[in-house]
Order: C-alpha cells, then sequence, then structure tokens
C-alpha cells in the first residue's frame, strides 16, 4: 500500500498523516507492505515532501514579510532545489492582526533562491501558496539583484502599495546564475495577474485586503506589468495573462518575467520531483487525501493529482479526509 496523502491543514502535517495511516493499517492487517511517499501541490508542507523523499534540509535566514528575520529552510539533492515561499513569505508567519496587504514583501523567497544558487542548484522548483504578499514578485525579484526605481530613482517601498510609485526596472544586476538555472513555478492555482480572477480580487482578502485596498493593489500591479514592458519586452503583456502569473499574490508573474520559470500544476511538479511514478510501480493500492475533499480538491490539489496518476497506471485508489464535501459522482470522475 502506498500512502500519498497531503496535510491536514491546521492538524497534522502530510508526514504525520502518513505515520498514523502507517500505524493504523499495520494494526488492522499486520504483515501489510506499506509505503509512505507524503505529498504537496506547491504550498505549505513541499519542502517536508522533498526531505520525506530523500533531498537535505538547508536552513537559511531571511527577511520575513514584514521585514523581520525568520528562519526558513529549502531542499536540496544534488544540483536540485526545492523551495517554498510559504516558508519565507507565508501568511502563516503572520499574526492575523499583523496582516499587512499594501506592505508585505517576498523578499525572503529571493534569499532562498538566492541561497539554493549559492549551494549550486542548477534546477530550482519554487513552490507558491500561501503568500502574505501581493508584491507581483518585486520583493523576490530585488533579493536576487533587480531594482525597482520611482521616478527620482530610489527603490520604490516594499509590498504591493510601493508598486504605484515604480517608474523603471533595472535588470542589470540580476544574478547571472539565473541564465542557466532552470526555474519550475509551481501551483496549485491557475489565475492571471490582474482582473477580476487575478491576484488582488481573489487572493487579497484572505491577506487582509479590503475592497479599497484590493482596488489600490490590483491597479499597482496592472501598472507592475506596463513598466515590466521596457525591460521584458511586449511578452510582458502576455505572462500577465499567462496562468499561474496570479499565484501567490502574483509572485507567479514575477518568476514567469523575470526569472524565466515554466508554470506547471504543483502536484504535477511535486510527483515527478518525488518520484511517484516508481512508487505506483510496487503499488497495489494508493491511499491520499487531505483535510478537506470538496470542489478545490478538483481544480490541482494533490489529492486529484494522485488519482489522476494513479488511475493511468491502472492502481485503485482511496481517500481519507477529516470533512467530505463531494457527491459520490465527483469522486468517480
Amino acid at each position: 500500500m502506498l500512502i500519498a496523502a497531503d496535510k491536514f491543514k491546521g492538524s497534522l502535517t502530510a508526514v504525520q498523516v502518513a505515520a498514523h495511516l502507517t500505524t493504523g493499517l499495520r494494526a488492522a492487517v499486520p504483515g501489510v507492505r506499506v509505503a509512505a511517499l507524503p505529498v504537496a501541490d506547491g504550498g505549505e508542507g513541499t519542502v517536508d515532501a522533498a526531505l520525506a523523499a530523500g533531498f537535505e534540509r538547508r536552513d537559511h535566514r531571511v527577511t520575513g514579510p514584514l521585514g523581520a528575520p525568520v528562519d526558513a529552510a529549502y531542499a536540496l539533492r544534488g544540483s536540485e532545489a526545492v523551495v517554498e515561499m510559504a516558508a519565507a513569505s507565508g501568511l502563516g508567519l503572520l499574526p492575523a492582526s499583523q496582516r499587512a496587504p499594501l506592505t508585505a514583501t517576498s523578499h525572503g523567497t529571493g534569499q532562498l533562491l538566492r541561497a539554493a544558487l549559492d549551494a549550486g542548484a542548477t534546477s530550482i522548483v519554487l513552490g507558491v501558496g500561501g503568500s502574505a504578499s501581493t508584491d507581483g514578485g518585486a520583493g523576490m525579484l530585488s533579493a536576487l539583484g533587480a531594482r525597482f526605481l520611482d521616478a527620482t530613482g530610489r527603490p520604490v517601498g516594499p509590498g504591493g502599495g510601493g508598486l504605484r510609485d515604480l517608474a523603471t526596472i533595472d535588470l542589470t544586476g540580476l544574478d547571472a546564475r539565473l541564465a542557466t538555472t532552470a526555474v519550475t513555478l509551481a501551483s496549485d492555482v491557475d489565475n492571471p495577474l490582474t482582473g477580476p480572477q487575478g491576484a488582488a480580487a481573489v487572493y487579497g482578502p484572505q491577506k487582509g485586503a479590503g475592497p479599497a485596498e484590493g482596488a489600490i493593489l490590483d491597479a499597482a500591479l496592472c501598472h507592475y506589468a506596463q513598466v515590466w514592458e521596457p525591460a521584458a519586452g511586449p511578452s510582458a503583456g502576455a505572462y500577465a495573462r499567462a496562468p499561474g502569473a496570479g499565484a501567490a499574490g502574483g509572485v507567479g508573474y514575477g518568476a514567469l518575467v523575470g526569472l524565466g520559470a515554466r508554470f506547471r500544476p504543483g502536484i504535477a511538479v511535486l510527483l515527478d520531483v518525488l518520484g511517484f511514478a516508481s512508487a505506483l510501480d510496487r503499488a497495489d493500492l494508493v491511499i491520499t487525501g487531505e483535510g478537506s475533499l470538496d470542489a478545490q480538491t478538483l481544480h490541482g490539489k494533490a489529492p486529484a493529482g494522485v488519482a489522476a496518476a494513479a488511475r493511468a497506471h491502472g492502481v485503485p485508489v482511496v481517500a481519507v479526509c477529516g470533512r467530505l464535501a463531494l457527491s459520490a459522482a465527483d469522486l468517480a470522475g
């Protein structure tokens, strides 16, 4: 039996879910063979899943979403690294009373990427999700050497609010190693950067943005994409409309336009990184799950990705959850 479950958010990590299921299975069926492969979809728990698959933990102190230092970690195996945005710039790092939708920054995520480059990584999976910021990835890119300047040539303020003053983007100092590094943007959302389905409109409220702040952020991100055109060419606008550009407060856009990243659904990326296909070859049954099986599960979440991959291999799947909000037809589909 292969256990490939995601976390039960707020209750158990994916590693803990696998441990509890293993205990229960062995108690019910003595001698049963169980393999555990905790999974994630690019958000919280992505690094833990990589560590469980044999990656090495690398700790690094970075700038948190409000500027205070935080201790974060990425995963490394040879020249391949897995970086989790939530560890450095995540909403979970802030109490609800301290959410700052206009000024929170993704700077720490860029510092983790630089640390991975320093460690020799030439292939990086950037898992985004659970971010505290809506800065279009400007903070991340500034940590990698890009400069975001106002009309007087001074750096703009942190966060999405600072992008309103943006006049020029200077990439001359961007880390040269990125040109030869394959960056994969792993996300479970495919929103564009702006508009009714964009980063500010859809995800701003959970980061503390009211209607007025959401409008400010959306306008700032529109302006941000326009200022990118002299630096990135006409493709800057296309990137803003691309799937995944709105992920993690627009960090997806920053990764696409500034890092040359390639977008892929997070669970598909992680299943490849974790070696799920080879584990399936030895499995008679796959057990997946997450805290809540609901409509969101069917749109790129880890259990749906696991089930699709297992189905393609002809391996049956069962799911465990704390809450089931899907019909029998949904589950069968």
